[in-house]
């Protein structure tokens, strides 16, 4: 049923489409769609599909799209500050402007690009004077256009799964305040997003009771004696500012005095040129989906198979992120209606179903029992995991959301070959590692939503039939980027491995634990006495607003860098940049250290371990870019590893009763990465020799015998080693010497010039990066890197570092892995009864009965270095002890 219809209204509505809204939706919710040369297209098919759907479901007659003109408004001549806060637009969607007017027109759509407004203006202009003549759908979720409401103005998001219709009557029983008065409950509110400050602690329900009462500024300001005491203090110094909030948040209506509504009308569409535009940017579906078109025209527009495209960038092509959790859940995919209630499965018995051997199957685990499809047909099935497994153990392929997931539910998965699974998860992980949104609905969304993928005859609502298609879609994108082997020698092996190092846990020990949060909690209380003390008056220093106070304006310390919200900052790197500054930084720094250990660790951890004093973290192996490893409830990644606090933290785990642990771990192996993919000499002589690789660079770097090299000479050039790894840049190393910004430049300009090599190396990643669209580890990971070529400096240089620490960082990550594998599957380990408990970036542990320690570490250090073969050699240090701190 059309919206006027469901609405009441007698006449076809005007739609007024707030564009500029949904190019940033479909721009963050489609971030790597792209057409094969690497042209980004995610606003174009937003667009495009947001357009389609209004068109066929409505039937308008009358339809604008507003898009946000360039340069200054009035807004910013009424208060400097308007919008300071946002960044430019992203370069890969103002690349798309162009193209996506020409496909409005040829679609038959008019635009309107207010001159010294807004979008949002033109909108409620044409609002206001056409609502009398025709009811009115605006078409967006801008909290500004709910003043623009009225009985014949409504506002309709369908962008997301599930539409949004927000009536006059929604706003008035929602709020209990007119539309008109939304201006000024924004002025007293604020919008972070606007750099609009509003008035400090006064909230929108605060506001919201002010203003039933008092509905406009006018009347808050006559009527302040009614207000309560606490917040008029507030509002009276800035009360005048007020004035000036509310005209930034009131919208225009009194703009586009020559538009008529004949310019509002839809033209007809140039069906054939719109559909050989929609091929030429690759957006398939959409030009087999052309409103007014016959199906088999439509159809006959494209062949439409899963796309390999050629060129050099095709085998970066992935499907495209999930919408991302920064963005709000209106901005979501357009991919599929609200799925139906479902129909109660029918469980068929696995001996009357046709023989497996051979097949490629799918399956997708339900809430009860499982969803498995033979190519076009799909049942409902419900075995055991044993009687399952042996099933699937027939198959050629079986694919699955997880593989991870289906071997913690139960071991009995085990017995399914390796080769046999095909993980979706994975594979769009190797095939796109920034997304982070790997799990099944959000693949299958971006499955019917990619305009590259041919999903006839499959429905949004299927669960294996889907996943047998996103398999084959992945295993042909896996192949064309070549990532299979990569997928069969190292991610699919080191899954199995990943789950008993979960099932077997580390043990710690609670008293230590105990011990350590009360002496912790101690040093806190002193701290904070401290603290008051200097501070000259009591207040929370966990509350970053009184500590910006005290710091900034009692103080009167130089704050470094605001909140998005335009405070001075108080996060952690602007208080390191004021260490020494005054005492109570220094204090500060310590509090903020101390309380981070004892809520992240002391206090949580042992109420997570088990009945033996165990504890069973999750490892995620699709969480980061460069393929390291994370961890997870609770994240024993971060727990501190150096000085006081890290020997104390490690003395708290410990192995189980007559055993020992083991830990290995390899030495420096990121810059040994780096010496034999540079082919560096210094570095390569330094290694092959054993020498003090930041002596040696120092040596370098200051033109003296190593052995004449001071402490600080040794740091300094430790410090510049490992920071380019990780794209230091000046300023930062300026801060972490301790030297002036000029020093540090000519610092890291006489690294590159002593080091040839590094300097070689580095550049040629980022052209590599440039050519290619992506960068590769040792073991073929990829990483794309679209910015690389972007002409925004601040896009092309943090991709220049990614670009740099994938390489080397995700290197290293790829011998861990290799090293897990190898210590997991070694049959001299297995014999010891050593059993592999936990990795730490480039550490592993393991648990062994105490007799046989000692040779279990020999024995994993040997196969630790002997896991690649490098151009120098690799090291590893080992140790056995009770606890974690002795063995390390």
């Amino acid at each position: 049923m059309s919206l006027a219809n469901r609405l009441g209204f007698s006449q076809t509505p005007l739609f007024l489409v707030d564009g500029s809204a949904y190019i940033y939706r479909g721009y963050h919710a489609f971030r790597d769609l792209a057409r094969s040369d690497g042209f980004p297209t995610s606003a174009l098919f937003m667009i495009f599909r947001l357009l389609f759907k209004i068109l066929k479901e409505q039937e308008p007659r009358h339809l604008v799209f507003f898009l946000d003109g360039k340069g200054p408004t009035f807004r910013s001549n009424i208060y400097a500050a308007y919008k300071a806060n946002r960044e430019a637009m992203p370069e890969p969607l103002a690349r798309q402007l162009e193209p996506l007017r020409q496909g409005l027109s040829l679609l038959g759509v008019p635009v309107i690009i207010p001159q010294g407004a807004e979008a949002d203006d033109g909108i409620a202009s044409l609002a206001a004077r056409f609502s009398s003549n025709l009811p009115v759908v605006i078409v967006g979720a801008d909290k500004d256009l709910k003043q623009c409401l009225s009985d014949r103005v409504v506002l309709y998001d369908p962008s997301g799964k599930a539409e949004k219709i927000t009536t006059l009557s929604d706003f008035t029983a929602d709020c209990g305040i007119a539309p008109a008065s939304w201006p000024d409950l924004q002025a007293l509110v604020g919008d972070t997003s606007d750099n609009i400050p509003g008035i400090p602690g006064v909230g929108p329900k605060t506001a919201l009771d002010i203003l039933r009462q008092l509905p406009t500024l006018e009347a808050v300001r006559d009527g302040l004696d009614t207000i309560k005491p606490k917040v008029r203090d507030k509002i009276v110094p800035l009360m005048e500012e007020l004035f000036i909030y509310r005209e930034l948040t009131r919208l225009k209506t009194d703009i586009l005095p020559e538009t008529s509504l004949d310019d509002a009308r839809l033209g007809a569409p140039d069906a054939k040129a719109l559909r050989e535009f929609l091929l030429a940017y690759e957006l398939r579906n959409l030009a087999r989906d052309i409103p007014g078109q016959p199906p088999a025209a439509a159809g006959s527009a494209t062949s439409a198979a899963p796309a390999a495209s050629a060129g050099p960038r095709a085998a970066q092509l992935s499907l495209f992120d999930a919408p991302r959790p920064d963005v709000a859940q209106s901005a979501g995919t357009l991919s599929a209606p609200p799925a139906a209630v479902p129909a109660p499965v029918v469980f068929t018995p696995l001996d009357e179903l046709p023989d497996p051997a051979g097949r490629q199957l799918a399956l997708v685990p339900l809430e009860t029992g499982y969803s498995l499809s033979y190519g076009p047909d799909e049942y409902g099935i419900d075995p055991t995991p044993d009687a399952l497994a042996a099933f699937l153990a027939r198959a050629d392929r079986a694919a699955v959301p997880s593989v991870k997931a289906l071997l913690s539910a139960s071991l009995a998965f085990a017995a399914v070959p390796l080769a046999v699974w095909f993980d979706l998860g994975l594979a769009a992980y190797l095939l796109n590692p920034e997304s982070r949104a790997y799990a099944f609905d959000r693949l299958r969304d971006s499955l019917f939503a990619d305009p590259s993928v041919d999903t006839e005859g499959v429905s949004p609502t299927d669960n294996a039939r889907a996943a047998a298609l996103l398999a084959d879609v992945l295993a042909a994108r896996l192949e064309t980027a070549g990532l299979s082997r990569l997928v069969a020698e190292l991610e699919m092996p080191l899954v199995p491995v990943l789950v008993a190092m979960e099932r077997a846990g580390i043990g710690i020990d609670k008293t230590a634990f105990a011990a350590f949060a009360d002496e912790v909690a101690g040093r806190l209380a002193i701290l904070e006495t401290d603290i008051v003390a200097l501070a000259g008056k009591p207040f929370n220093p966990r509350s970053s607003q009184q500590l910006g106070e005290i710091l900034y304006t009692d103080l009167g310390l130089k704050a470094h860098g605001k909140t998005p919200g335009g405070a001075a900052s108080t996060s952690q790197d602007a208080l390191e940049r004021l260490a020494g500054a005054h005492p109570l930084v220094d204090r500060i720094l310590e509090f903020r250290k101390l309380e981070k250990l004892r809520s992240t660790y002391l206090a949580p951890m042992p109420a997570l371990a088990d009945r033996d004093s165990r504890i069973h973290t999750t490892l995620n192996n699709m969480a980061t870019a460069t393929g390291r490893l994370s961890s997870s409830n609770p994240n024993l990644q971060n727990i501190p590893i150096r000085g006081e606090f890290g020997r104390r933290m490690r003395a708290c785990f410990t192995a189980g009763p007559g055993n020992r642990l083991v830990a290995a771990d390899y030495s420096q192996i990121e810059l040994r990465v780096l010496a034999h993919l540079s082919g560096e000499s210094a570095l390569l002589d330094a290694f092959a020799h054993g020498a003090d690789i930041h002596a040696r660079t120092a040596a370098i770097l200051f033109d003296k015998p190593e052995e004449a090299i001071a402490p600080d000479e040794r740091r300094q050039a430790k410090t510049i080693n490992f920071g380019l790894l990780y794209g230091m840049g000046p300023q930062k190393l300026s801060r972490d010497l301790g030297i002036k910004l000029d020093a540090a430049k000519a610092f890291i300009a006489r690294y590159f010039e002593r080091l040839p090599g590094l300097s070689a190396f580095y550049e040629g990643i980022v052209e590599a990066a440039k050519r290619d669209g992506f960068v590769t580890t040792l073991a073929g990971r990829r990483r794309l890197l679209p910015d690389i070529g972007s002409a925004n400096s601040q896009l092309s240089s943090q991709a220049r570092r990614q670009a740099i620490n994938t390489v080397v960082q995700g290197g290293a990550a790829d011998i861990i892995k290799m090293a897990m594998l190898a210590a997991a599957g070694d049959a001299a380990l297995a014999g010891l009864g050593a059993v592999l408990v936990l990795q730490i970036h480039d550490e592993l542990l393991l648990e062994t009965p105490e007799a046989a320690a000692k040779e279990a570490g020999a024995r994993l250090a040997g196969l630790m270095t002997g896991v690649i073969s490098l151009a120098v050699p690799l090291e590893v240090d080992w140790g056995t002890g009770r606890t974690w701190g002795e063995a390390h």
